[in-house]
């Protein structure tokens, strides 16, 4: 079943559950991701990067479709961090949601942007997702960030979402991009997170939820956070166990390379999945409520 990111998570904000935003930039992580999800019960969002939809085209979000399409769990297909010139080539290709991801350019340029986006994405029904404060960064990171966090002000995020009409807003509560380095203890602001949420009538969004503590992300949860991005964690283990079955040089069938690093990136799947409290969530969403 097929959804935009507003009425899928419309959904997780009235249970108090989070829907995780698993980045697939193959065929193998997106059917893995997949099979997870459908067998957890688990409402997904399928998060594609702009570097990925470049590398792998737009006949792989055909293919995303296609999966989405037939699938028996709420399904949203999301843009992620991107700016205006990738976002129209998304809702053209058929995209169900956008992120803009204007978060480094001061309020009133970020507002103006995101609300421009909004403009050419609601009529299509494609929902939007801003972004105020920014989210850190770690060392080799490809997704962007800022070495010091700006956390989002709660006032000023009640007046981003009267001033732009976006679906969703990505909050900075001190999480960044990647995997932490050893040694780089991120602590999340859940006050602040409650605060905001308190104020705030449009679903919480945290990005760069790779690599925190799973009790910190449980708080977050049950503080009102509706969506979570992850990236990092199921690609490192998807390719340190493909690097494993490399070992063997006889091995050459894309069928003998990838099944292990499919279970081994789906072990962590699951346990977000679960951590995220979005397991057999699809009881919650009616096909005749969503039409």
């Amino acid at each position: 079943m097929l959804l935009n990111m507003k009425d899928l998570l419309a959904v997780a904000n009235r249970e108090n559950f989070a829907v995780p935003a698993f980045n697939i930039g193959t065929g193998q992580i997106l059917n893995g991701v997949m099979d997870k999800c459908e067998e957890l019960k688990a409402p997904v969002i399928l998060a594609i990067h702009p570097s990925e939809l470049e590398f792998q085209g737009d006949s792989f979000l055909k293919m995303c479709i296609d999966r989405a399409s037939g699938s028996p769990i709420p399904v949203c297909i999301h843009l992620d961090h991107s700016g205006w010139g990738p976002i129209v080539r998304a809702v053209r290709a058929g995209f169900t949601s956008v992120m803009i991801d204007a978060s480094s350019l001061p309020f009133e340029e970020n507002a103006a942007i995101t609300k421009k986006v909004c403009e050419l994405a609601h009529p299509l029904g494609v929902s939007v997702e801003g972004e105020l404060g920014t989210i850190g960064t770690t060392d080799g990171d490809t997704e962007g960030g800022t070495e010091d966090i700006i956390y989002t002000k709660p006032e000023d995020a009640v007046r981003f979402v009267e001033e732009t009409g976006c679906d969703t807003l990505a909050i900075a509560i001190g999480t960044a991009h990647g995997i932490y380095p050893a040694g780089m203890k991120p602590e999340l602001k859940q006050d602040l997170l409650s605060e905001i949420k308190s104020k705030v009538p449009v679903p919480l969004v945290l990005h760069g939820g790779s690599g925190n503590e799973d009790a910190e992300i449980a708080e977050a949860v049950k503080r009102g956070i509706n969506k979570i991005n992850i990236s990092s964690d199921i690609k490192d283990a998807f390719y340190q166990e493909l690097r494993k079955t490399l070992q063997d040089p006889k091995i050459r069938e894309p069928f003998e390379l990838y099944p292990a690093s499919v279970r081994a990136m789906n072990e962590v799947v699951e346990h977000k999945i679960r951590l995220f409290n979005d397991d057999d969530k699809v009881k919650f969403y009616s096909l005749n409520e969503m039409l």
